[in-house]
């Protein structure tokens, strides 16, 4: 009768476990993005790796040798990355938040500089970034909980991974190595507002367009640097107005330019200043520039920070419009900060920190304008910055402070008496809120990336319609496009960026041996009733007769 027992309870134990088992190869396909993998100014920066056969893993566990381990933005630290790394995972995949505005702000800070600080090694373990979903997320539960329950009872922990937990398989397979891309172009958007007179100076405002982060394919680069090109478009737009009149038009030239590679050594930048200055038969750079004014991240904070290479002299150009710039804040926008930061350019170092030390190499006068006071800040770079990182009332307002110290400056007020608060652009000439919107969303509606800016349809459409915004306002537009001497490029991108992912689910091993036990004792009880059958009958009819009496 026990032995009966047994046998039934050991039935319905593996049909149980059978019937609540996932499929033994149930499968999900899906897209991940690689880490960045270039090499600039003789340096290696991003992921080396790409192939990926490893069974996931929560971040949290104690061993993660040769395991894909799974992390949200809020599990990707400096310490945890690191850490990863030195126990040689076979790969780290990052879940990223499809909505950024509902993750905090203390998450998205710490994620931006964890992001930094992975950027700036080089490793050979690969690291995909890839948007949530429903099965992703089922996926790192899973294994999150898998990790929690390591603190429990071993028993608890020997039942769970035999009996309830799912084993998930991540593959990354591709036939082809990882290749070079020496073919790279950057291009550069130029055009001009000509001044009244001859031989009149030349004031260049100027913005790189293109993003950074971890993951190229999902960097948008909202703040930095969609601000500044947004600003940029809405000051060509308004100072065009004023150009269209003889009785308003300066004299100033006033030169556009949206430049690639910003994000690699303002690559852009370097090769428009050798096509105008070493190259051009006539230049406006050649002759009378009063100053160049880049832009550089300006959707945010109540700070406005003036990087320049050298402090600039009194009665100097630079000078006379950095009084005209503090006198609009002082009597308009008196909350907000205005400071100098002065950095020297170290001719040791093989790259610079902001776009006007381009210029001040080439003895240009030039400054850079951002809420951002440190050049290596995490918001410079990360696939964090979305639209949901832009506070378009400040966007608007660093716009509206950088217009009227222009007017200010150009047109002299200031000595002609005007009032101090003084506004040049209102009504017709105000700064739309509509148009900055819909600068921006078209900005951030594709990654602008420089390796991806040639390559793909959505981000060539994107160059060509900055183009046309260019030749709606401005005279003289001209676009520059670069190639690199593939025998010696400045930079070297790789290929392989997005990668198909497949996601096994299955019990793991443990369950398998379990469930073969299982199996085999019940066949081992049935045998034994067969062979002693006889034995088995009579001890049961003695029993029923004892019950009887």
């Amino acid at each position: 009768m026990l032995l009966s027992s047994v046998a039934v309870w050991l039935l319905l134990c593996v049909q149980c476990l059978h019937g609540s088992a996932l499929p033994a190869m149930s499968s999900y396909e899906f897209t991940a993005y690689r880490m960045q993998q270039y090499n600039l100014a003789q340096q290696k920066h991003g992921c080396r790796g790409a192939i990926v056969v490893a069974e996931a893993r929560s971040a949290d566990e104690p061993s993660l040798t040769r395991r894909c381990v799974i992390m949200k933005v809020q599990d990707f630290t400096v310490e945890k990355y690191f850490e990863a790394l030195r126990q040689n995972a076979a790969a780290v995949l990052i879940l990223l938040p499809r909505n950024i505005s509902s993750v905090p702000h203390e998450t998205i800070k710490a994620f931006m500089v964890s992001e930094n600080e992975a950027l700036q090694k080089e490793t050979l373990t690969p690291v995909y970034v890839v948007p949530e979903d429903e099965q992703l997320l089922y996926m790192y539960e899973e294994v999150r909980q898998a990790a929690a329950s390591r603190t429990s009872s071993m028993f608890v922990r020997v039942l769970r991974s035999m009996v309830t937990a799912t084993a998930f398989q991540i593959l990354v397979s591709n036939n082809n190595a990882i290749k070079a891309i020496t073919d790279t172009t950057i291009t550069t958007l130029e055009g001009v507002l000509a001044g009244t007179g001859e031989d009149v100076p030349t004031i260049a405002i100027t913005a790189h367009y293109d993003s950074y982060g971890l993951a190229p394919w999902l960097s948008y680069g909202a703040d930095s640097n969609g601000s500044g090109v947004t600003i940029l478009l809405e000051l060509a737009r308004l100072f065009q107005k004023l150009y269209g009149t003889s009785g308003t038009r300066p004299q100033y030239n006033l030169m556009f330019s949206l430049t690639g590679g910003g994000k690699y050594n303002f690559l852009g930048t370097k090769r428009w200043i050798e096509e105008n200055l070493d190259h051009a038969e006539s230049s406006l750079l050649h002759d009378n520039v009063a100053f160049v004014l880049c832009l550089d991240t300006l959707a945010k904070g109540d700070e406005l920070y003036i990087h320049v290479s050298r402090p600039p002299k009194p009665d100097t150009p630079v000078y006379s419009f950095i009084e005209q710039l503090e006198e609009v804040v002082s009597s308009r926008f008196p909350w907000v900060k205005v400071g100098l930061v002065h950095k020297k350019i170290n001719l040791v170092e093989s790259t610079v920190a902001w776009e006007h030390e381009r210029y001040s190499l080439r003895r240009i006068q030039g400054f850079t304008l951002s809420h951002v006071e440190d050049p290596k800040a995490e918001l410079r770079g990360s696939m964090l910055d979305t639209m949901s990182q832009v506070d378009f009332r400040k966007l608007k307002r660093n716009g509206i402070i950088i217009a009227e110290a222009l007017a200010r400056y150009m047109y002299n007020l200031s000595d002609k008496g005007s009032p101090r608060d003084i506004q040049v652009f209102k009504g017709q000439l105000d700064f739309q809120d509509s148009r900055m919107s819909s600068l921006m969303s078209f900005l951030t509606s594709v990654p602008r990336a420089a390796q991806l800016l040639h390559k793909e349809p959505g981000q060539i459409l994107l160059v060509n319609s900055l183009e046309h915004e260019f030749k709606h306002y401005l005279q003289q537009v001209h676009r520059h496009t670069f190639r690199q001497d593939k025998r010696d490029p400045e930079i070297t991108f790789f290929d392989q960026m997005n990668q198909p992912v497949v996601m096994y689910r299955v019990k793991p091993a443990a369950f398998d041996l379990f469930l073969g036990g299982c199996i085999t004792a019940y066949l081992g009880i049935v045998y034994y009733s067969i062979q002693n059958f006889g034995h088995l009958y009579a001890r049961l009819k003695a029993a029923v007769k004892t019950k009887h009496q």
